[in-house]
């Protein structure tokens, strides 16, 4: 059963999307919350194992919750709710370090597979979203020229690991791990690590 949590400032919309969780078997809602504050009071309480979380919010937003999450060490599992107009608060969520993106009038099917894709350390995100993600960032390098290493660095730098954490997780100093994202944004032509994990989504490695 995976524990989830559903922050969203509007009633109706937390609580369509909790009814639907509901008819899953493999889903437990724990809690709900209506904004980023809120949501923070209750992750002292109980940690869920996925957050499903809303962009616009009074208080405290979605982003907002995300960068003060990661910025305390917590990697907690977090799918963003959006609708079609949010493609720039899409990439700030990215690079807050949200790790899915799903439109809010998703089917339930697709939503419970979201969430246990999460919950496994994957990356999920729309066609649509990647569609609007994409929007300027015409041709997207390919990424055959990294070495298996470097994807495996890659893939770790898209589910927000910092470097320190890298090293501590596949067993190499710091300093390697370092030259190797250096390397990784050099081969794909740009210094923007946000950037570098589009390029990883769109080539199907998160």
């Amino acid at each position: 059963m995976i524990k989830v949590a559903l922050v969203d400032d509007q009633q109706l919309v937390r609580q369509g999307i909790a009814g639907l969780l509901s008819l899953s078997e493999d889903i437990e809602i724990i809690w709900q919350a209506e904004n980023g504050e809120h949501a923070q009071e209750l992750l002292k309480k109980q940690q869920p194992q996925v957050m499903l979380l809303d962009i616009r919010m009074p208080k405290m937003n979605g982003i907002e919750l995300v960068k003060h999450l990661r910025e305390h060490g917590n990697k907690l599992p977090i799918l963003m709710l959006t609708t079609f107009d949010d493609s720039e608060l899409f990439m700030q969520s990215l690079q807050a370090g949200a790790n899915g993106f799903l439109l809010k009038d998703v089917s339930l099917e697709k939503l419970v597979n979201a969430v246990k894709t999460l919950a496994d350390g994957g990356f999920v995100a729309e066609p649509v979203v990647m569609k609007q993600l994409n929007k300027g960032l015409a041709n997207l390098p390919v990424i055959e020229d990294l070495s298996e290493k470097e994807k495996q660095i890659l893939k770790l730098i898209a589910g927000g690991f910092s470097n320190k954490e890298i090293a501590a997780s596949i067993f190499l100093a710091e300093g390697t791990v370092k030259n190797h994202v250096s390397n990784i944004l050099a081969k794909l032509n740009t210094r923007d690590r946000t950037r570098a994990v589009l390029i990883a989504i769109n080539h199907g490695l998160v």
